[in-house]
């Protein structure tokens, strides 16, 4: 099994798309979880460019990783000047990495056009560059910038750029479809060519205007590249990088080369999702294996199928890479996805119980509720349909004030009142928004009776204009995300009132925990009830 070195430049070519910053500190705890899973390579920044990517290489030389190597990233040196005095060489050599990577144009157009010198100058930068860096003592990855286009433009120059460059001393030739537009046939013959030419290691590095930048790494390494360089999530400039997630999956799981460790894959679901928190973007749902919806069935035959035999409409076990299947409710559903979805609540699989469900979810969503995202009230409705919900509060009212002081501070306080048990509640509590207000107004309330809802927190809230035809009296959908020490769970509320919207989902999530609560605690005392009994006979 050949062995594919995954590359990582999420911290340097990743920020460079739209809505993407890292703050150092941010860096340091990616670079460990990287390092983690098995990266090879972690190119932390361009020293040059600021003073944050010149910080962060200050700080991960303290930090001792057995698995990956991080990289600093840098220029050829400019034209016309000594590369001993050129100050961007200075500061790739004083970030101290054990390896650097060195990006020149393996293209006539672009040296002749954009950097506006000689082909010949062009040639000598790169040589110049790797040399000098060479004989400081540093290994050298090259980057042969636009080298798909150049060898287009000119195959003869992009070869002579490339050998070179293994001429002059760096390890590894990495080829570059920097603009993103070539196709994996292209690529496939290309690099085949160019492994057979250099006496180094050949990698790829590709971007995805065109939609096929993991098409393109994989085609790559089929011809004989050794090294994939992307990007978790696919982040970067203009339509982004090859995405490592997809890379890494199909390397391992579809051609059978060996990446990262062992274990890695089954991380690759947290390590997506934590790089998009880091951000602070929103998942990509239909992202392949690591989305929410990658392993999502809505279609009642597709239900049925995977109800039978999982394979039928799924391409992998998700759990081979962290994730999980989910059946959604809908009002496409049929009596399939229902089954599947109450499943865990064990119910009988009584066909009237099943169209009553049926027809609840449909005359709900029908009013603008959806249910893909909130298995939380999905399950209460499934109780209530059953007849099995007891309500552990009822709400007698609410109120919520929002006041501007006169120094320009927001106040607002909420009100409730609710009755447990043969109890009447009264609670005020002040927040930072009429949400959080109204949450710490009822658990005041509840608390009391209920202490494990202090084990439970509110992680996401998104509204959703539902008619947006009628303006600002447009109904509204609100999601809650909530989450306790074991589970996660979504709930959701719709109303033309915002506030009123918010209070169905907020309830909903407090039901929906104490209802998961008692229904633990009822079956570990069975299990200890059984094993009573079994010692007994």
């Amino acid at each position: 099994m050949r062995r594919i070195e995954i590359y990582d430049t999420t911290l340097r070519d990743g920020a460079q798309g739209e809505g993407v910053s890292f703050s150092a500190y941010d860096k340091l705890l990616l670079t460990r979880r990287l390092n983690e899973l098995g990266f090879d390579y972690i190119e932390g920044g361009y020293p040059a460019s600021n003073d944050k990517d010149f910080e962060y290489f200050q700080k991960v030389a303290q930090i001792p990783l057995d698995r990956a190597t991080v990289v600093a990233f840098g220029m050829t040196r400019r034209k016309g000047l000594d590369v001993a005095q050129d100050p961007g060489i200075k500061s790739l050599l004083e970030a101290g990495t054990k390896v650097v990577t060195i990006v020149g144009k393996a293209s006539a157009f672009q040296a002749e056009q954009v950097l506006r010198t000689t082909r010949e100058e062009n040639l000598a930068m790169i040589t110049d560059t790797i040399s000098y860096v060479r004989g400081q003592g540093r290994d050298v990855i090259f980057d042969a910038e636009h080298f798909f286009d150049g060898y287009k433009y000119d195959s003869e120059y992009a070869l002579t750029a490339v050998r070179l460059a293994a001429e002059a001393g760096a390890k590894m030739v990495v080829l570059c479809d920097t603009n993103g537009g070539s196709m994996p046939d292209e690529v496939a013959e290309i690099t085949r060519k160019v492994v057979g030419l250099l006496p180094v290691p050949v990698g790829i590095h590709c971007h995805n205007d065109c939609d096929v930048a993991v098409a393109n790494s994989l085609a790559a390494v089929d011809a004989g590249a050794s090294q994939v360089q992307g990007t978790i999530n696919g982040f970067g400039e203009r339509c982004g990088n090859a995405d490592l997630i997809s890379v890494i999956a199909n390397l391992r799981l579809k051609k059978g080369y060996e990446v990262l460790t062992p274990d890695a894959l089954r991380h690759l679901t947290a390590l997506s999702r934590f790089v998009y928190e880091m951000v602070n973007m929103p998942y990509r749902n239909n992202q392949p294996y690591v989305g929410r919806s990658a392993f999502a069935h809505k279609g009642g035959m597709h239900v049925s199928g995977v109800a039978r035999v999982p394979q039928s409409y799924e391409h992998i076990d998700p759990e081979l890479v962290g994730n999980e299947r989910r059946i959604l409710v809908s009002e496409l559903s049929g009596r399939s996805n229902i089954m599947a979805a109450t499943a865990k609540l064990n119910i009988q699989a009584d066909p009237k119980v099943l169209e009553r469900i049926l027809a609840k979810v449909v005359a709900r969503e029908h009013a603008g509720y959806q249910y893909e995202a909130a298995q939380g009230s999905f399950d209460l409705l499934v109780k209530q349909c059953l007849g099995t919900f007891k309500p552990h509060f009822e709400r007698l009212a609410y109120r919520v004030n929002i006041e501007t002081e006169s120094d320009g501070r927001i106040v607002t306080e909420a009100t409730v009142k609710i009755r447990v048990g043969n109890e009447i509640r009264h609670e005020v509590a002040e927040g930072d928004g009429p949400v959080n207000a109204l949450d710490a107004a009822m658990r005041k309330a509840l608390n009391g009776t209920f202490p494990n809802l202090a084990k439970m927190h509110l992680v996401d809230y998104k509204v959703r204009v539902i008619n947006s035809e009628a303006g600002t009296a447009a109904g509204v959908r609100v999601m809650i995300e909530s989450r306790d020490e074991t589970d996660s769970w979504g709930t959701v509320g719709v109303s033309e009132n915002i506030i009123e919207a918010s209070w169905i989902a907020l309830a909903d999530s407090y039901e929906y925990k104490l209802c998961k609560d008692e229904e633990r605690e009822q079956q570990a005392r069975e299990k200890v009830e059984n094993v009573g009994a079994s010692r007994e006979r």
